[in-house]
C-alpha cells in the first residue's frame, strides 16, 4: 500500500482543482477520509484474518463496492445534513450537492485501491468483490509498498515516502497546476454601476 498520508493525494489535488468554496471543507474531510478508510482493514491481522481472506487486507474494503456504499452515505448525509428546510425551491441545489457528494466521495474511496494496485508488493486488491475474490494489480507498479507502522521510521519507509513523492504526489501536483492555468478560476461578478 502507499502509505497512509498519500491516500490523501487525491481528494486534495481535486479540491485544489477545484474552484474555491466548491469542494466545502467537510466534503473535503469526507474525501480524505474515504480515501483512507479502507486501509482499516489492517485490523484484520490483529483479528487474525488471513490476508488473502475477502476480509483480509486489500480485500472487500478495497472494492468499488465499498467504493460505491460510502459515495451513497455521502448522497444521504449530504441530502439530510443540510441546514436549509427542505422545499421545492431548494430541490435542484439539494440534488446537485448530493450528487456532488456521492461523486466525490466514490473517485476518494475508489482512488485507494487503484493506488494500491499500482504497488511493488502485497496481493493485489479485490477491486470486484463480492462477485469476484481475485485480487488485481496494474499492469505498471512503480509505486514502492509501504511496510506497516513499526518499520515506516526505517529506511524502507523513507524510500516509500520519496517513492509516493516522485509517482503521486509530484504528478497531481504538475496535474493540478496545468489544471489551473487551462481553465483559470472564474472571474468574480462585477458590479455594474
Amino acid at each position: 500500500m502507499p502509505s497512509i498520508i498519500t491516500h490523501a493525494a487525491v481528494p486534495l489535488a481535486l479540491w485544489c482543482a477545484a474552484d474555491r468554496g466548491r469542494i466545502s471543507p467537510r466534503l473535503l474531510a469526507a474525501g480524505v477520509i474515504a480515501a483512507m478508510l479502507p486501509d482499516a482493514d489492517v485490523l484484520a491481522f490483529a483479528l487474525h484474518i488471513p490476508y488473502a481472506d475477502a476480509f483480509g487486507h486489500r480485500g472487500a474494503s478495497h472494492s468499488l463496492l465499498f467504493a460505491c456504499v460510502l459515495a451513497a452515505l455521502a448522497a444521504v448525509l449530504a441530502f439530510f445534513g443540510s441546514r436549509r428546510p427542505w422545499s421545492a425551491g431548494l430541490c435542484q441545489p439539494r440534488l446537485a450537492s448530493t450528487v456532488q457528494a456521492a461523486v466525490f466521495v466514490f473517485v476518494c474511496a475508489a482512488s485507494h485501491p487503484l493506488l494500491d494496485a499500482m504497488t511493488s508488493g502485497g496481493l493485489g486488491v479485490a477491486l470486484a468483490w463480492p462477485w469476484s475474490e481475485h485480487r488485481f494489480f496494474a499492469p505498471w507498479r512503480p509505486i514502492r509498498v509501504s511496510p506497516f507502522a513499526p518499520q515506516f521510521f526505517s529506511a524502507r519507509g523513507v524510500a516509500t515516502l520519496l517513492s509516493e513523492l516522485r509517482w503521486v504526489w509530484l504528478p497531481l501536483a504538475g496535474a493540478v497546476i496545468a489544471w489551473k492555468l487551462i481553465h483559470p478560476a472564474s472571474a468574480a461578478p462585477r458590479d455594474p454601476s
